[in-house]
């Protein structure tokens, strides 16, 4: 599928937002800078029922959110580059526990990540749309894309 324009990422966002399996999967995020994850992750968080400033955690690394009956956390990991940094945050402990988990350049970290249930790869196209593939590693993503209907992109 591919986005025109940022309301066709909104659309997807907000159908994905729709999904019951999304209130405990890991999503992993894959693009080039300027691909739009982050764009991505904000209309998703919307979607959820995020209200006020959504920061990127490229600094902090992870953003926590709470809603009732859901906790969110929004990883970037394109700064991460000590293993240490895994432990001594309590990254392990939050993979480990329920609820939803963005990850934004989740190759920065591989070998610490579990499986994710959905991937989602962002690719910009010559025309500036962004091309949007959507990998289902467990029957949880299956579920996740099952009911997509792929009407948020053009």
């Amino acid at each position: 599928m591919s986005f025109l324009d940022e309301k066709d990422t909104q659309r997807f966002a907000t159908q994905l937002a729709a999904q019951p399996a999304l209130k405990n999967a890991l999503v992993k995020i894959h693009g080039d800078l300027g691909a739009g994850k982050t764009t991505l992750v904000r209309y998703l968080l919307r979607a959820l029922g995020i209200t006020g400033r959504i920061k990127s955690p490229t600094y902090a690394v992870v953003e926590p959110y709470e809603l009732p009956n859901l906790n969110i956390w929004h990883f970037d990991f394109y700064r991460f580059n000590d293993p240490r940094e895994w432990e001594e945050a309590g990254f392990r402990d939050i993979f480990a526990s329920p609820g939803l988990k963005l990850v934004e350049w989740p190759e920065k970290a591989l070998g610490y990540l579990p499986q994710a249930d959905l991937e989602v790869d962002l690719q910009v196209e010559p025309d500036q749309t962004r091309r949007v593939l959507l990998k289902a590693n467990t029957s949880s993503g299956s579920s996740l894309i099952s009911d997509i209907d792929g009407r948020g992109a053009a």
